[in-house]
């Protein structure tokens, strides 16, 4: 018989005995989200007893023990600290209140801001989500792996030279954290295979996770969206095909609350891995804010129905519900004592929703707008000393760093025969000095993303110091800017720093040679 420290489903199995859920009370007819619990309303007292009566007589009928059985004894690891990182979809640089957006206020992530560190130099790296999710995932340029756009359809991705998901092989941070302890979770959002018609994908747990809840970007366990407009029209699905795909249960939710079930189910994950006493790593992958935009009804009301305005009450949504996360750390000394929080954006805004003001570009280019994102990092019990609310406009960070921090910060070994593209920043996150990045920070756009007529979305770049710098795979196009004197990328310095544009090409072209070819490059397929 497997035990509960060598089987994940053992171990869930002996969270349940343990653990008995506080009760609820819901009028399904009215409210079939559950979004109301009735089991404190005085009204409901002769209803409650009586169900109460029944359940106590089924419980009898089928000899139920009603033992709960005391929890497993584990070795001591409570001087790691918990990790949950927050990866939302499509938002700009600027559009949370506390990187000046002006149109909505994000109250629940502009505490975490004011009590954690917020930075103004953090990159993801990539424009687009799935190469963005992979290189989060294993702190290695996405290309590597062959993962250069989102994920579709298999001839699609086959089309642009891609893989169909993320290999098995790759280095996976959440797996190296499970060998060394921790419980790993992952709740939302999945988009490295398991998608459209690509059903015969790994499942989330074979990564490294004990327990996944994602949407249809995933497989295994998820929660589908149903989008209604509130106007009376026909509420229809939105599942890109998952709901075909099987390998795993599927719960439909209204698209508002889609993130609230990723947040309820986080939350239950954290009181599992209370009662293991065991650290625990949490992806919380919000599908929000990305379209279609389907917010709260309350809230769209509020709206004149334009794209924006409804952007911007999904994103007013979405800060609501992870909300309710963030407070059950908050309010939990043991967790705010020892827990670390990590909120970025996979890539910028998509135009005519969001903002990354006054940064040039938005999602899919790779100008400033496409790949800086906002990052905050909170830990009330981990961060140095007076650092709470500071902001550092100094670190010149990514993606990749994030990734080969944790592995520091949660004094796990690094994997075996797999070089990391990141760097250390852990004394950074935790505020105690401001370090920059030694090597630059690469990009190559998504194959698929060439720009338009009028503006031509460059196929390479590179960010170093202060300068940042664009070329076209045929050397064409070359771009360099001063970011700390022009942030919005309006004056082409190429002409006057040649030196400084020949070092990074020489640098980013070598770069771009080490990598698979995808159907962007001209070379592709000759």
């Amino acid at each position: 018989m497997l035990s509960a420290e060598t089987s994940s489903d053992a171990r869930r199995k002996v969270l349940h005995y343990q653990q008995r859920p506080a009760e609820e009370l819901y009028r399904i007819t009215e409210d079939p989200y559950e979004q109301q619990n009735l089991i404190n309303d005085p009204t409901q007292t002769e209803r409650i007893a009586k169900l109460r009566q029944k359940l106590e007589g089924w419980m009898k009928q089928t000899k139920d023990q009603k033992t709960v059985f005391g929890p497993p004894k584990w070795i001591s690891a409570k001087s790691k600290p918990n990790v949950v990182v927050v990866f939302i979809d499509d938002m700009g640089w600027s559009d949370l209140s506390c990187y000046q957006g002006k149109r909505t206020k994000t109250e629940n992530i502009d505490r975490l801001a004011a009590q954690g560190i917020r930075f103004t130099n953090f990159y993801v790296n990539s424009p687009i989500c799935s190469p963005s999710r992979v290189a989060l995932t294993t702190g290695q340029y996405p290309q590597r792996w062959r993962i250069s756009s989102y994920l579709a359809r298999r001839k699609l991705n086959h089309k642009r030279g891609m893989a169909q998901w993320l290999d098995l092989k790759a280095p996976i941070l959440a797996r190296e954290l499970q060998k060394a302890g921790y419980t790993t979770g992952h709740f939302g959002k999945w988009h490295m295979g398991g998608q459209r018609d690509v059903g015969e994908a790994p499942l989330i747990t074979e990564y490294g996770f004990d327990v996944s809840l994602t949407n249809f970007e995933g497989l295994g366990p998820r929660v589908l969206p149903l989008k209604n407009a509130y106007d009376g029209k026909k509420i229809r699905r939105h599942d890109l095909g998952s709901a075909d795909l099987g390998r795993g249960p599927i719960l439909w939710e209204d698209r508002s609350v889609i993130t609230a079930a990723f947040v309820k189910e986080a939350i239950r994950f954290i009181d599992d891995s209370q009662n293991l006493e065991k650290p625990f790593y949490i992806n919380l992958w919000p599908d929000d804010v990305h379209s279609p935009f389907f917010p709260p009804e309350v809230l769209r009301k509020k709206t004149d129905q334009s794209k924006r305005a409804l952007y911007d009450a999904v994103l007013d949504a979405m800060d609501q519900q992870l909300g309710k996360l963030f407070d059950r750390i908050r309010n939990d000394e043991k967790l705010r004592d020892n827990t670390l929080i990590l909120l970025m954006s996979d890539n910028g805004h998509k135009e005519g929703a969001g903002s990354s003001s006054p940064l040039r570009g938005a999602k899919t280019w790779l100008y400033e707008g496409g790949v800086r994102s906002p990052l905050i990092v909170w830990g009330p019990g981990l961060l140095a000393d007076n650092v709470a609310g500071t902001t550092n406009e100094t670190s010149i960070l990514c993606a990749l760093d994030i990734n080969r921090s944790i592995y520091t910060l949660t004094q796990t070994a690094l994997p075996k025969q797999s070089k990391p593209d990141g760097e250390d920043f852990a004394s950074t996150l935790l505020g105690k000095e401001q370090q920059n990045r030694i090597a630059p920070i690469f990009w190559r756009r998504p194959p698929d993303r060439p720009g338009t007529k009028e503006n031509d979305n460059p196929d390479l770049a590179a960010r170093h110091g202060k300068w940042k710098y664009y070329v076209n795979y045929d050397g064409s196009n070359r771009q360099l800017y001063d970011l700390e004197k022009d942030i919005s990328e309006t004056k082409n310095v190429h002409r006057e720093y040649e030196k400084v544009s020949d070092r990074l090409h020489k640098a980013l072209m070598q770069w771009n040679q080490s990598l698979p070819l995808d159907a962007g490059d001209p070379r592709f397929g000759s």
